[in-house]
This record gives C-alpha cells, structure tokens and sequence, in this order.
C-alpha cells in the first residue's frame, strides 16, 4: 500500500481552549465542511462526534481527547484533488480536571487552534494550555469564536491575547459588525470581505467591504503586512522601498513566521452560527507546519545515552511515541501513538524503548472520534491506534528493534486530592481491583494506592470532576458498584532546613546478628525539586553493595514524612559515613539504619506541612461583589485582581484546595445561582501553624 497523502500535505493539530469557548463546535464544524460527517452535530443537544462518551454528552463538556482523521482543500484553490490536505484532529477537554489530555496531545501534535470566548476573551485554562503549548514550542493561530454573542468583543478578547499570552498575536481578519449584527468577516492579506450563506453557512461568498470599515481595514492590513515583513529581512527591505510585495510571498513568509513561534494570526467568527471555520481550515493548511517543517526528533540510546535524531521520513527507522491508552470495550486497549520516523506494519515487532520489551503489532486502526478504520501500516508524520499491547503504557517510546531510541517522556502535574473508595460487595471487590487498574494506565494523573493503617483503597486525581467521572466510568464500562468517601487534600510535606541524623540498627538474637549504620545529611531543595541522593562515602566506611539499600530504606521513610505522615518532597539527602559489620550487616539492616538516620535527621530539619494552593476564578454579577470578596478571604484566599465585563465583576484568587470544598454550593445561595468560578492547580506552600496543627490532628479533611 502506497502512501497517499505526501508528508508536506499532513497537518497533526490540536483545538486547545478553556472550558466552553466552543471547541467541540469549532470541531464539529470542521467534520462537517470535511465531509467526515453529514450532520452537524450539537453540545447542547448531546449528539457530537467528538464528544462520544455518554458522560460527555450528559455534561456537555470534553473529558478525552477524541482524535479524527479529515481532508481539506483550501477554499480558493476550487477544489481540486491535487490540493487536498489530510488534516489529523484532536480535540481536547477544557476543564482544569483533564488538563493530562491537553498536555500530552500538544507533546505529539505539529500546530494547535486556540479558541477563544469572544465575550471573556482570554480565561485561565487558556494561560494553562498556552504555558504547555510553549513548553513544545507548538506553533499555534487563534479563532476568537462567539462574536454573535451579546457582549462580544473582539477588540478586547484580542487584546486580552496580547497582553496576558503573547505580544505577537496579530490580527489576519476584522469581523464585519458584532452580537447579532455579525455579518462576516474581512481577510486582511487577500483585502477581501466574505459572508457565509446557506443553512450551514457552507456556501462563502465575496461582498463588498462596508464603507464604515475601510479606513479601519487599512489601517489593521498595514500593521499585519508590516508584522510579517519583520519575519523576514528581504521582504523587509522591498517593504522599507514601497515595493508591492505578492500575496505568494506574504503568506510564505507568515507561514515561516507561524512556524518559529514569532507571529501568531489571530481568526474570528462563531462556528456555533456557521460562520468563520472555513476560513479556519485555510489557515490551517496555509500557516501550521506540515511534519517535514518541523527540526527532526531527537531521543537519546538507551544502551549509550547518546544523542539520536530522526527526521520524518518513511526511509528511516521506525521511531514513535505512545501518548494515550485508552480501553475500547469492542477491541481491548488501545495505545495512540505518533510516529515520528519510519513505517509499522501489521503483524510486525516493535521495541517498547522505555520499557526494554518487545512487542507485537496485532492490528492498526485510524480513528474518527469513536469508530475506527483498519489499516495494514501507518507511515511518518500520522496518528494512529494499535491494538492489544501489552506492556505500553503512556509517554512510552516505540521504535524499530534494530534501531532503538528513546524520546523525551511526557510529565505529567501530581494528583491534589484523594477519595477513600470501597466495593458494595464481594463480587465488586475483584471487578474494582481491575477497573482500578485499567482507568490509572490510562491516565496518568489517576494514582491509585492502599492505606496500609487501615486498608482502605485510596484514589487520587486532579480535583473533584475528576474522580466523580472516574467513579462514574467504573460503574458504567466495568459494572462495578462503590461507596465513596469525603474527598481530601493531598498535602506534602518538606524541611525547611538542614540537619544531620543517624540511624544504628543492631539485633542480637541467638545465630548470625544484623547491623547497619549510616549517617546522613538533609537539606531542602526548591519547590519542585523532587528528591535528590548522593552518595559521599569515602574510604569504604560503607561498601558498596550496602548503599543501593540504603537509599532504598530512605525513599521508605519519604513515603510517610514525619511531621503528619504525608509524603516528603523537595529534598537532597546526602550519605557522608557510617560503619559495617563483617559477618552480621546485610542489605535488610541497612535499609532500616537508612530509614532510620532520615527520620532522624529531617525531625531536627523543621519539617512542615504543605498544601495545594489553586488559583480560582470567580464571576459574578456587580451587585454581589461585596459579599463574595469577604466570601474569598473568610477562606484564606488572596485576591489578586479584579476585572470587569459587560455587568459581570471577575475574581481571581488563590485560595488553598481545603477552603473550597462544596464552594460551587455556596457560590450558588449567595449569588442566586448566578455565579460560576473555575479552578486549576497552582503550587504549593507551607501550611500556617494553625491549619498545621488542624491538620496533624486529622481535624480537617
């Protein structure tokens, strides 16, 4: 089977927003005028492509990222074949609870759509996702989307891009009218006015540009001619001459601009109105990078570290990366995975880099949203499934066993909160253990552990939703039943300072006897540090084979941190001495004498508790302002800044995780059912002595 589609006609893109800027409309629209789908369909009436899950279209928000596969012509090449473009989509959740599929989408796509609210213009999951997409260096257009709602602006939405994600967002259209006059739009490099007609607005028709917006036109087309010249210090010099510069050449250099991150077009329209997304999908194929656009891929050989690139071609070794798994009930598991280099074929082995395994390829599926296509190989540069592996988990890298190279992993942020979770019944208890199982390979912001006090099974996501629809999909896709627990803060603890301790382990009993002993030395790293150990014995005071167990019985003590039993962060333990037995020490005495010195030393360390601080925002109408300020406060909270919009008042805060339990409730009885906030992660910090103490005492949840 031959490719079909060239390299440099492939476009891997993602549609990143905060929850409810439209995305799985703008996507519905794109399957729709792709002729992937023949029917448009509706959040609101639960009968998307993208959204399938029955909790998402109960919800009416995105909880997976659904993948599809579509083809595109641009508008104003009149269809014609050899023009056409396969455009693999994946749309992503908004919600701050399911903030791992925006992450490890953006980790394997070339070019991402951000969408904005035309009325609240930039939001806080935007500011997340844009911060990951700049992690990848994803090249990206924005689409302010809703300009026929009341209250739209796009003047402000596209200021609120400039002045809170980048300062290079350029407008590449002027919308025509706004709320429910919004007729149109006006392309700024062709200097054209288009209206969208027909019930779908399929049909694009060139209108004359109003009179009342020309000088604003050129005006807007000068700035955006002027921005993509600077991307480029030929096209700049015939523009400082007065030259006429083509329309080819403007948009070759935009395309070169988009691709390194220093221009940023921003679209406009409301795909809810049928309006824009065409124009959308020309940008796409004009502006965002094809894989061949793209640096090649570098890993790293597993056997001798060194540095390893791939280009995307067919002709190179087979190099990929798993970013989700996924459980179909109708096939089993699911690995998506992009392939970066090389081909795969059905039936053929793959090496699991990550994890040192082979594997076999059983069948390749290309997805569109929930139904999927068999095929017998996947080529460089496009995004598939594999059926039935075994071992592959998320993050991991498949490659050509001859030619193995392991990629950059995905990180992904520590779950904030915890839910106790119990079967109803015996015949539940087994069914749990595997649901458990399946739905924590699948996401990796899902941990799942034991209490060893009590017994009790612990599951920890990224905030309530989370673990409500984690709940909610064993009950559906595994028939298992449970009783769940209050939720609760997942705290840390750290040092806030340095100190030394030792730990003796000597047990005489009547053979051979057991000793150990080591010294060590604790000190606090910066937040996000993680753990760090080194290993400063000199002289053999400690052989060597006793200083992996060592190390071993310190990672133990970390689990369960000493002032409240929480797990302990952010810091560097340095073993400097201790002393062995001949015949009595083992690898056993030295794991407990490095546990022991630990405890010993971070007790003398100031330890302290630490608890998820979450950044909030919170929208209100005016009238409430008063009350839902002292409302923050009264939970600790810190406002950091007050905006406004058309008769709303906009909060953002920080206010620790424990504060905002049930807070949707109160939010609700004080602003009549008129308010709605949002939430996300932000860091952590030391707990003050009050709460600590609170805390230590299991008085707070």
């Amino acid at each position: 089977m031959a490719r079909q589609y060239p390299l440099e006609k492939i476009r891997n893109i993602g549609i990143i927003a905060h929850i409810d800027a439209g995305k799985t409309t703008v996507s519905e629209r794109i399957l729709f005028y792709t002729g992937v789908s023949h029917k448009i369909g509706e959040v609101h009436t639960g009968d998307t492509v993208m959204d399938w899950m029955e909790q998402e279209r109960e919800r009416g928000i995105t909880i997976t990222s659904a993948a599809t596969t579509a083809f595109w012509t641009p508008t104003y090449r009149n269809h014609d074949k050899k023009y056409e473009h396969r455009i693999n989509l994946i749309d992503t959740p908004g919600h701050i609870d399911f903030t791992v599929e925006v992450k490890r989408s953006l980790r394997v796509l070339d070019g991402a759509v951000v969408v904005f609210d035309g009325v609240a213009g930039v939001e806080p999951q935007s500011e997340t996702n844009w911060r990951y997409a700049d992690d990848y260096k994803v090249p990206r257009i924005c689409f302010i989307n809703k300009l026929d709602r009341t209250g739209a602006s796009f003047e402000k939405s596209f200021q609120s891009i400039v002045d809170r994600l980048t300062p290079n967002a350029i407008p590449a259209q002027l919308p025509i009218g706004a709320e429910s006059d919004f007729k149109g739009v006006v392309d700024l490099l062709e200097h054209k006015a288009y209206a969208f007609e027909g019930d779908h607005g399929e049909k694009i028709t060139e209108i004359p540009i109003p009179d009342t917006m020309k000088a604003d036109v050129e005006k807007a087309r000068h700035a955006f001619i002027e921005k993509i010249a600077e991307q480029d210090d030929a096209v700049m010099g015939d523009y400082l001459d007065g030259k006429e510069i083509s329309t080819e050449t403007l948009k070759a250099t935009l395309r070169k601009g988009v691709i390194a991150n220093t221009i940023v077009p921003v679209y406009t329209g409301t795909a809810l109105k049928n309006k824009g997304v065409q124009l959308v999908l020309d940008a796409v194929v004009d502006y965002l990078p094809a894989p061949t656009d793209l640096p090649p891929v570098k890993g790293h050989d597993p056997k001798t570290e060194a540095e390893i690139e791939r280009a995307p071609n067919d002709n190179e070794p087979f190099t990929a990366l798993a970013f989700k798994i996924a459980t179909d009930p109708f096939v089993g598991n699911l690995a998506f995975f992009r392939c970066y280099a090389g081909v795969v074929k059905r039936g053929s082995y793959i090496y699991n880099a990550t994890k040192g395994v082979q594997e076999r390829v059983g069948r390749i599926v290309r997805l569109h949203a929930n139904d999927r296509e068999e095929v017998e190989e996947i080529y460089a540069g496009e995004i598939a499934a594999i059926v039935g592996l075994k071992e592959t988990t998320t993050g991991d890298t498949l490659c050509d066993p001859e030619h193995p190279i392991v990629l950059e992993k995905i990180t992904f942020p520590e779950p904030v909160i915890g839910l106790r979770i119990e079967p109803k019944t015996k015949a539940d208890q087994e069914k749990m253990g595997t649901a458990l199982h399946r739905l924590a390979e699948e996401d990796p912001t899902f941990q799942v552990s034991g209490d060893p006090d009590t017994g009790e099974t612990i599951i920890r996501g990224m905030g309530e939703l989370h673990l409500e629809i984690i709940v909610d999909r064993m009950k559906r896709e595994f028939n298992v039943e449970a009783n769940v627990g209050r939720p609760q803060v997942a705290y840390k603890e750290t040092l806030m300072g340095e100190a030394d301790g030792e730990g003796k382990y000597i047990k005489q009993s009547g053979g051979r006897g057991q000793y150990g002993h080591a010294k060590v030395r604790v000190k606090p790293l910066e937040r996000g540090g993680g753990y760090v150990f080194l290993d400063e014995i000199k002289g053999g005071a400690i052989p060597r084979e006793f200083i992996s167990p060592t190390e071993k019985g310190v990672k133990e003590a970390l689990e369960k941190g000493v002032v409240a039993g929480y797990p302990m962060v952010d810091v560097e333990v340095t073993l400097y001495d201790g002393s062995f037995h001949e015949v009595d020490s083992s690898e056993a005495a030295f794991k407990i004498a490095g546990s022991m010195a630990f405890q010993d030393a971070a007790k003398k360390a100031k330890p302290v508790i630490l608890e998820p601080i979450m950044k909030v925002q919170v929208i209100i109408p005016d009238n409430y302002m008063g009350e839902v300020t002292g409302n923050v406060n009264s939970k600790r909270g810190r406002i950091e800044s007050m905006d406004d919009r058309p008769g709303l008042k906009v909060i953002n805060a920080q206010i620790p995780l424990s504060e905002m339990f049930g807070y949707a409730t109160d939010l609700r009885t004080m602003t009549q059912g008129r308010g709605s906030f949002s939430m996300e992660f932000d860091h952590y910090e030391p707990a003050p002595n009050n709460v600590a103490q609170q805390i230590i005492e299991g008085k707070k949840r």
